[in-house]
């Protein structure tokens, strides 16, 4: 089966987010102790602590969200075996996102990507006056009438598609009064359900031009590694893996629309069949199942989820998933570790053995998935 993994963006975040994986795991505090560290502030105090208002500051809360997704790729990769470049056929991430998909595939190192995004979410925030920028959600609709409306607008106010997240979902964004005009004659183009976003700043529109700007001056000092596993681009909706043209695209997606529709449908078209959230929320995973509800969707974002895909991770190694397996001799030491091993491999299993005591303490141990088969060897 092909995976996808895919990064959430801004708004995911919550106070007491990676609390879990910070004290279940080595691995993780390695990266938000790296993260604390290039950023010379104690972010993970604002994580794990808040307050809910400071987290909810872009600056906080581009590279709190990055953390917490790289923490988990990398208890996967260093405690539970998992590589990302022979299991993983692409990357994808919503906005900020993308810049946790990079990192993960070896294009930005983990202090470069942590002080990207405080300058990212720094310069976005402050990219308009406090106040006059407004985003929207606009429900039920499709991204043509959506154009046809905006169109009708005057010319000397920006108000432009942000994201293409789902069919019926359609985020725009730019000056306050021309999201406030768009939703009084929405209804004259059978709009009937625009919801104002709860944001500081209009993001994904011309309006972050000096935001870009401010990204790009820093970027041109970061050098850019070809990722490990090709991303599919918020702007082109395709894969890309040339380091230069990944940096342009990050500075154009600052301003531009998010084609997150386009960009699952592209990897659904290109053979990928589960997708896999990684980072806090499902907000991504709901976008996925509502534009097409054939494939499969997982999330990992706690310990037990982990676990729960470093078992699929086995059962794609070994391809045993939903397998039968009949073990022989399952109650000695040996034949005792076969079992683990299968069982952890997510197969379905037999066993036999001389030492019906031994049997049972199997099927206890392992639960309603270990069967056991009475018969001899030499009856056959």
């Amino acid at each position: 089966m092909n995976n996808a993994f895919i990064f959430p963006g801004q708004g995911s975040q919550k106070v007491g987010m990676g609390q879990d994986i910070f004290k279940a795991f080595s691995s993780a505090r390695e990266v938000f102790e790296e993260v604390d560290e290039s950023l010379s502030e104690n972010l993970s105090k604002i994580i794990f602590e808040g307050p809910q208002e400071k987290l909810n500051l872009t600056e906080f809360a581009q590279p709190a969200l990055m953390t917490i997704s790289m923490a988990l790729l990398k208890v996967l990769e260093k405690e539970m075996g998992f590589n990302l470049k022979k299991n993983i056929s692409m990357l994808a991430g919503h906005s900020l996102g993308e810049y946790s998909a990079l990192a993960s595939a070896g294009t930005f190192s983990l202090k470069d990507v942590s002080r990207l995004l405080k300058v990212r979410g720094k310069s976005m925030q402050f990219a308009t006056p406090l106040g006059t920028g407004s985003m929207a959600a606009i429900i039920g609709s499709t991204i043509e009438k959506v154009q046809v409306v905006l169109s009708s607008l005057p010319n000397d106010e920006v108000c432009e598609i942000a994201n293409n997240n789902s069919p019926g979902q359609i985020v725009i964004s730019g000056h306050k009064t021309a999201i406030d005009q768009l939703i009084k004659i929405s209804a004259q183009f059978e709009i009937s359900k625009i919801i104002k976003l709860p944001v500081s700043a209009p993001f994904h529109c011309s309006l972050m031009s000096p935001a870009a700007d401010k990204i790009k001056e820093y970027m041109d000092n970061i050098n850019l590694i070809r990722p490990s596993v090709n991303l599919v681009s918020n702007i082109s909706a395709r894969e890309e893996n040339k380091p230069d043209i990944i940096k342009d695209l990050l500075i154009k997606q600052v301003t531009g629309t998010v084609k997150w529709l386009e960009s699952v449908n592209y990897m659904i078209e290109n053979g990928i069949e589960r997708f896999i959230e990684i980072g806090e929320g499902r907000v991504l995973s709901g976008l996925v199942k509502r534009i097409n509800k054939n494939v499969e969707i997982l999330n990992i974002s706690n310990p037990k989820q982990l676990e729960e895909f470093s078992k699929i991770y086995r059962w794609n190694m070994f391809k045993l998933l939903e397998k039968r397996v009949l073990v022989t001799g399952a109650t000695g030491g040996i034949g005792n570790a076969i079992v683990k091993a299968l069982h952890d491999a997510g197969a379905k299993i037999a066993v036999s053995g001389t030492n019906k005591k031994k049997l049972n303490e199997l099927v206890e141990r392992f639960g309603p998935e270990i069967k056991i088969v009475e018969f001899d060897l030499y009856d056959l």
